[in-house]
């Protein structure tokens, strides 16, 4: 799993917008440095967090800073993250039109958690000795095999055109496969994704990180992102 090209915008508008109501303009102190880079002053921090305590109806300047970034997740963390569709957007790559076009490798899989040393009940059997679905068991340590099997269906639609090789592909394609998605959000979107009762301790390692903290995951990368322990994480201060 990996994070890249991570844009975020729409902080001097956000805190503008957050002053209209009271229109308190004047008392705003942001602004920014020489890197174009949003410096919140002290008194409009402030506001931002008595407004993020006050709920969801009054920290609407959180819906106007966004965030983009490509994320390469796994399927299944995936099926996981479109849960949240209010406020995301999100194209991907296209296994429909694209899966046939490179090698199927490990490298096309998540397996910076994977234990290798797991087994099961039966042994992996090739493809062609399996009679039926409940006979195909995959042992771990034969993983290789599946990619074996999954490259020479890819081959084999290639070579044929045969869209009988390719449905087989996609059928058997597991769920670490790795897939790439530019996503857009908001920081409102962020809080309550990195919430305690969301994603903060969850115990998929792309989303928490709390068996394998030097994975890569999505708690560790919103941590990253500008005053995000101030705003997103500001649960954690008060606490401290």
């Amino acid at each position: 799993m990996n994070f890249e090209k991570t844009e975020v915008w729409g902080f001097k508008h956000a805190i503008r917008g957050m002053r209209n109501p009271m229109e308190s303009w004047n008392k705003s102190d942001s602004y920014y440095d020489e890197k174009d880079n949003c410096v919140i002053g002290k008194n409009d921090l402030n506001l931002m967090q008595r407004l993020i305590k006050a709920g969801t109806e009054h920290r609407k300047f959180m819906r106007q800073i966004f965030v983009s970034v490509d994320i390469t997740a796994p399927l299944y963390w995936w099926k996981e993250f479109d849960t949240y569709k209010i406020g995301t957007v999100a194209n991907s790559t296209s296994t429909m039109h694209k899966l046939a076009t490179t090698p199927i490798t490990l490298d096309c899989f998540e397996i910076d958690d994977c234990d290798f040393t797991l087994s099961c009940e039966k042994q992996f059997k090739t493809f062609a000795q399996v009679e039926s679905v409940e006979d195909f068991v995959i042992n771990s340590s034969d993983c290789f095999s599946l990619i074996d099997f999954l490259e020479s269906l890819r081959q084999k639609y290639l070579e044929t055109k045969d869209k009988r090789y390719w449905k087989e592909l996609i059928r058997w394609l597991p769920e670490s496969w790795l897939q790439t998605r530019t996503v857009t959000m908001t920081y409102e979107n962020l809080l309550a994704m990195c919430s305690k009762g969301q994603r903060r301790f969850h115990k998929l390692n792309e989303w928490s990180g709390q068996d394998n903290p030097k994975c890569e995951n999505f708690i560790a990368w919103a941590r990253s992102l500008p005053y995000a322990q101030k705003l997103i994480f500001l649960d954690e201060l008060e606490e401290e």
